[in-house]
């Protein structure tokens, strides 16, 4: 469908110069004109918006190289220790404690996103740093329930983790 009338704003003469067969060229444009020059950026499917933890404890002490046993002692909240800990003890063939070091971690990022007003569920995006540490923790602890035969926990975990941040899902599992 190509539309012919003259003089109707942006969208419209895109549509002209052979926009989109729908007529739907430009609908960003007319958005934005509707909110004063301001993109909206919403979920339009009435989702929970994404929860982004604060800073994880113990985070700049990791980063500095402390061990992440030290850590874990230091600040039990970390959930980014507790994950540390759970690739340590895979890594070393210690799946039944890779699953408990996962397990507490995957808790206590429970934990936090609730303080942080999640609701049990919606995005938890991995590209907001303090997040890492209980995605890691929910996907060790995924990758431990399977290698222990937990067939359903680790869907669970798995179908959890891909629907919090599919990124998160593709990112660890690479």
């Amino acid at each position: 469908m190509r539309v012919t009338r003259q003089g109707r704003g942006a969208a419209d003469q895109r549509i002209r110069r052979g926009g989109d067969s729908e007529g739907t060229a430009g609908f960003a444009d007319h958005r934005t004109r509707q909110t004063g020059g301001m993109s909206i950026h919403q979920n339009l499917l009435g989702g929970p918006a994404p929860t982004h933890l604060p800073d994880e404890p113990g985070r700049e002490a990791i980063a500095a190289g402390t061990p992440a046993v030290e850590v874990a002692a230091a600040h039990p909240t970390s959930s980014l220790a507790w994950a540390i800990l759970a690739d340590e003890a895979f890594a070393a063939g210690s799946t039944v404690e890779s699953y408990a070091y996962a397990r507490t971690g995957y808790h206590r990022g429970l934990d936090a996103l609730r303080r942080a007003g999640w609701k049990g569920h919606g995005p938890v995006p991995w590209e907001h740093e303090p997040n890492r540490g209980f995605l890691r923790a929910l996907h060790a602890l995924a990758r431990a329930a399977e290698a222990i035969g937990e067939k359903e926990e680790y869907e669970r975990c798995s179908t959890f983790l891909r629907d919090s941040s599919p990124t998160a899902a593709d990112t660890l599992s690479a």
